[in-house]
């Protein structure tokens, strides 16, 4: 009989580990990461790489979006960079990318040589010294991130540092990577 019980537990399981739920993976490092209960469209901000190129949102359309609010003074954002770089380098190409976005005045000076000393290789010095387009996201505070879909819409919102390299933190992303959110 107990056979028969741990046979039946073990296949349920299975069976609800293989069925997609429809809601994200949250745990572990990504647990305070809170899905929006209907994906909304993210503000087509306008921001600058290191180079002074203006650049907005819609020029990753088709892209999961991690788009992460940060700035040089502060410390929760500092170190969650390195895990934002890993996680670039692990899932970042034709359909993901990490949009570190900074709010520090004088950032085209500031934010290249900054990530050159913490070694950051794979993020790309997005910059927004007039905190136009963070204001748009309005967030709490920084670092905040905000995943957006291959639509162009928000999905949802961590506030706080993560790390973002985390495999819990991949596989919310490859959630909504596959278009299940």
């Amino acid at each position: 009989m107990a056979a028969v019980v741990i046979a039946a537990i073990v296949l349920l399981f299975f069976r609800t580990a293989s069925e997609p739920s429809g809601a994200p993976p949250i745990a572990g490092a990504v647990s305070g990461f809170v899905p929006r209960a209907e994906p909304a469209p993210a503000p087509d901000v306008r921001f600058t790489d290191a180079d002074g190129e203006q650049m907005s949102l819609g020029d990753f359309e088709g892209k999961v979006v991690l788009l992460n609010l940060w700035a040089t003074w502060c410390a929760p954002c500092v170190k969650e960079l390195p895990d934002l770089d890993r996680l670039q380098a692990a899932m970042g190409g034709d359909t993901f990318q990490v949009v570190a976005l900074s709010s520090d005045r004088n950032g085209a000076e500031k934010v290249p040589p900054f990530l050159a000393n913490l070694r950051i290789a794979n993020l790309t010095p997005y910059l927004d010294p007039g905190s136009v387009a963070t204001r748009a996201f309005t967030p709490r505070g920084l670092p905040t991130s905000v995943l957006i879909d291959a639509k162009g819409r928000e999905v949802g919102r961590l506030e706080g540092a993560a790390a973002w390299d985390a495999p819990e933190a991949q596989d919310l992303i490859r959630f909504y990577m596959n278009g299940d959110g």
